[in-house]
């Protein structure tokens, strides 16, 4: 097997062991068979492009038809022409695969099933990044670079999964790195001859292996690797990170210098929601004996960026034996206290504690901080509610619609916090806001008409067989549709109020759950719920319920009951022990009266996404995925362009004639298209050379290694000198590169070769210039530091050289230009004197 058909062959098996990190995320594993028959083919078409041989750009060209052809036959072939090829329909299938592989994504928990959407993204993903890889490992010659896709696809796998196996994916895709790195490593040293005496030992002698450099690159690979696994147990735990589990989410603010990053709350509300059988989440023991407002409180939402809500980044502080009183909650409204014991299920991780609201004291165990705006308590390096119990002091609010109607301006930093709205807002929400609550005297009676209109008057359906994505016109898209579940109502609600000046947030934790024998309650997966918070002065931060047949409504806000009469007691909330079903829902055969007395059954949802607008189009995502790759690239165009260069011109070299005769000739450098400085005709001698162009080609190719050597001296810091004859130009480089032996008469042999072919009357190409270049520059790098080292793999500084040929392009077409303008100046006076 010749040394690029092996470094192909690990170029796709590197890329396989990288997507194995992706197995934990989505089930069952049958797509990474289909990724690796994908695989295969494109390693195949690309070795067979590259036997032909065809340059490298229709290399990677051919690849990537292939790649769509194989697409299209394995997702599209009902919406594609003759079953192969890609038309209109294809891509709008495609368009749609990827759209809802999107919603898949950020609606099911880990493992995700395998929808067609999410079968395409990740097929399709390990299909590029083993493209990538394929195409500089094998294709450019450059294995150490093709690191990177290979990083970005482990990166996001390991960002994702919190499973215990994560070290089995990394030391699978170290592996695979590390067997590419050998295998480029193996055939660069087979290219120079044996290496050390005797190494070929034991061994046919023409078959040009090197063996010691060979095990002695798997030793240190293994050390590597075995270092690589080993450091990290040793050095002190760091929790929070990019790739940390508990880094998926937002961040919850500093405190004492920390940061503490949390589950995003959304996203955890979102699995919750989307079980197939309910689990207990929460049990607790109360002694209030009513526990319709017992709503379990994990986390407020007070950042809005016209998209989502999402939890501002403030301080935390350590967890006070008492709480504060509650912003704005004055001593005129009646409040009772409550004690509750809260024992969590241990398979429930929540980095927040679901508690009572507002909770006045806390007692639990490990390493818990206080957000005070908030009200909430998160775990700090690592802590999680798994398996705890706590004790909870919490308040019972109950104010009266008077006291809300008559509060005061709230201060105006809180007011401008809480108030403000991105201008990306679509103005059909204040709109609407305006428009529902016209003829309201006061914020309070705004907030009512607000929730009416969701629970009652506005036509609104709670069900969750509803489109969803993302975009700034999710709410706008609601308050068309009129369709959704509790996200959608309170992200809507919120949005709503605070166009109308009432500071708002969304809150985030379950309902209050199902009352059991014993006496003690229980909380279930589908209790996540979602709902509005609105601030009044003296009462504070207050629970609004817009949903319709979710939670319960406040009495508070039960403003239109008979004067002089108290309203019907809220019923607690049934428990969400089924499926929610697809069918009509209980609002479309509830009157008004009865929903807004929550005597409706209630409905749970089965699944919970954040609402949205169907994204962006397919071509917008394939342009700003391309845009970032340029980007990407751009760092790593200086080392291509000289991964490039040294390709073109030792490969030139090989195809010299065998006998020229030589007087002038100019040329440009097969590497950078440099011009040649002197000009040499060249003509063939009669029955020893080639005919034709190959003979001028052939002064061309010795100049070309001649060029190759000095830019090597030049990216190991010796400059070269362009005023120096090639003899001593050599000198120098012997000189300054501190070179003897070998590598110095190497250096001699190019120089003599390079003046024979431009001085001698029979110029006569030397053989083994490319060994002869090779062996100076692993002699040059044995002389240099690591620094030196890096710099001239990564930035070469005769890239320089691309610059200077572009000058002298943009030179030579700005005089031809000049020639032809003047040309057609002097031609009507000519043809007027003739």
């Amino acid at each position: 097997m010749s040394g690029r058909a092996r470094l192909a062959l690990c170029a796709a098996a590197a890329t396989l062991a990288a997507s194995c990190a992706l197995v934990p995320l989505v089930s069952p594993m049958t797509w990474i068979f289909q990724a690796a028959l994908l695989v295969a083919v494109q390693t195949g078409v690309g070795a067979l492009a590259r036997r032909v041989p065809l340059a490298r750009s229709l290399t990677i060209a051919c690849q990537v038809v292939v790649d769509v052809l194989l697409l299209t036959l394995m997702f599209a072939h009902r919406q594609s022409v003759a079953g192969i090829l890609p038309g209109p329909e294809a891509v709008r299938h495609f368009s749609e695969l990827l759209r809802s592989g999107a919603e898949d994504v950020g609606q099911y928990a880990i493992p995700a099933p395998l929808t067609p959407g999410i079968r395409l993204m990740v097929v399709g993903g390990v299909l590029i990044i083993g493209l990538l890889v394929d195409a500089l490992a094998v294709t450019f010659r450059a294995a150490a670079p093709a690191g990177l896709p290979l990083l970005a696809l482990y990166s996001v796998a390991a960002g994702l999964s919190d499973g215990a196996t994560d070290w089995l994916w990394f030391l699978v895709a170290a592996s695979g790195y590390l067997m590419l790195l050998l295998a480029e490593g193996r055939d660069r040293l087979s290219q120079w001859g044996r290496v050390f005496a005797g190494a070929a030992r034991g061994r046919d002698r023409d078959s040009g292996g090197a063996v010691a450099p060979v095990r002695t690159g798997r030793r240190i690979g293994a050390v590597a690797l075995g270092v690589a696994l080993m450091v990290p147990l040793a050095l002190p735990s760091l929790k929070g990170g990019l790739l940390d589990n508990t880094g998926t989410g937002v961040g919850t603010g500093f405190g004492n210098g920390e940061t503490i990053s949390a589950v995003n709350p959304l996203v955890s509300l979102r699995d919750s929601l989307n079980v197939d059988q309910d689990r207990q989440v929460i049990a607790y023991r109360t002694n209030s004996d009513d526990t319709q407002d017992m709503y379990l409180r994990i986390v407020a939402l007070d950042d809005f960026d016209g998209t989502t809500w999402r939890p501002a980044q403030r301080r935390i502080t350590a967890v006070p034996d008492s709480l504060p009183t509650p912003a704005g909650l004055s001593g005129s409204v009646r409040r009772t206290e409550i004690e509750t014991r809260i024992s969590s299920a241990d398979w429930y991780a929540q980095n927040w504690l679901p508690m009572p609201y507002p909770a006045t004291s806390v007692k639990i165990r490990g390493n818990w901080r206080y957000e005070p705006v908030g009200r909430t308590l998160v775990g700090d390096h690592g802590q999680n509610t798994r398996g705890i119990q706590y004790d909870v002091k919490s308040l019972i609010v109950q104010p009266t619609a008077e006291q809300l109607a008559t509060a005061p301006e709230p201060s105006e930093p809180l007011k401008r916090e809480f108030t403000k709205v991105p201008a990306s807002l679509p103005a059909v929400v204040a709109q609407t806001a305006r428009k529902v609550t016209a003829g309201a005297s006061n914020h309070y009676e705004q907030a009512v008409k607000l929730q009416d209109y969701f629970a009652l008057s506005g036509g609104f359906t709670y069900s969750t067989a509803v489109q969803v994505g993302t975009g700034p016109k999710a709410i706008a898209r609601f308050l068309r549709d009129k369709q959704g579940f509790c996200v959608h109502f309170s992200f809507a609600m919120a949005a709503m109020a605070r166009t109308l000046g009432i500071p708002a947030r969304v809150a985030v934790g379950f309902t209050p759950g199902s009352p059991l024998a014993d006496g003690s309650m229980s909380v279930g997966l589908r209790d996540a719920h979602a709902w509005p918070e609105l601030y009044f002065e003296g009462v504070g931060w207050t629970r609004f319920e817009p949903t319709p047949n979710r939670g319960t409504t406040p009495s508070y806000t039960q403003s239109d009951a008979p004067s002089g009469q108290n309203p019907l007691p809220p019923q607690a909330s049934l428990s969400s022990t089924a499926a929610a079903s697809t069918g009509p829902t209980a609002s479309e055969s509830c009157s008004a009266t009865l929903r807004k007395l929550e005597a409706c059954p209630a409905q749970s949802s089965g699944a919970l996404v954040v609402t949205g607008d169907s994204g962006p189009p397919w071509y917008q995502v394939v342009a700003w995925t391309l845009l970032g790759l340029a980007l990407a690239a751009v760092p790593l165009t200086p080392m291509l362009w000289r991964l490039r260069s040294r390709s073109v011109r030792l490969a030139s070299a090989r195809h010299a004639p065998t006998a020229l005769r030589a007087s002038r000739f100019r040329g440009r450098d097969p590497g950078t298209g440099e011009q040649y400085a002197g000009d040499i005709e060249v003509t063939v001698v009669p029955g020893e050379a080639p005919q034709g162009r190959a003979a001028e080609a052939a002064v061309g190719h010795t100049l070309a290694v001649w060029r190759e050597l000095t830019d090597t001296a030049w990216d190991y810091g010796i400059v070269p000198d362009d005023a120096l004859t090639p003899r001593g130009a050599a000198e120098r480089i012997v000189g300054l590169g501190r070179l003897d032996g070998p590598a110095a008469a190497a250096v001699h042999r190019v120089a003599g070769a390079v003046e024979q072919v431009l001085f001698a009357p029979q110029p006569r190409p030397e053989a083994g210039l490319v060994d002869d270049v090779r062996k100076v520059r692993t002699a040059l790098r044995s002389q240099v530091s690591l620094r030196t080292r890096v710099r001239a793999v990564v930035a070469p500084r005769s890239s320089l050289r691309v610059v200077w040929a572009m000058g002298d392009r943009w030179a030579d077409l700005k005089a031809r230009w000049d020639t032809r303008w003047s040309t057609l100046l002097r031609r009507p006076s000519g043809q007027q004197s003739g």
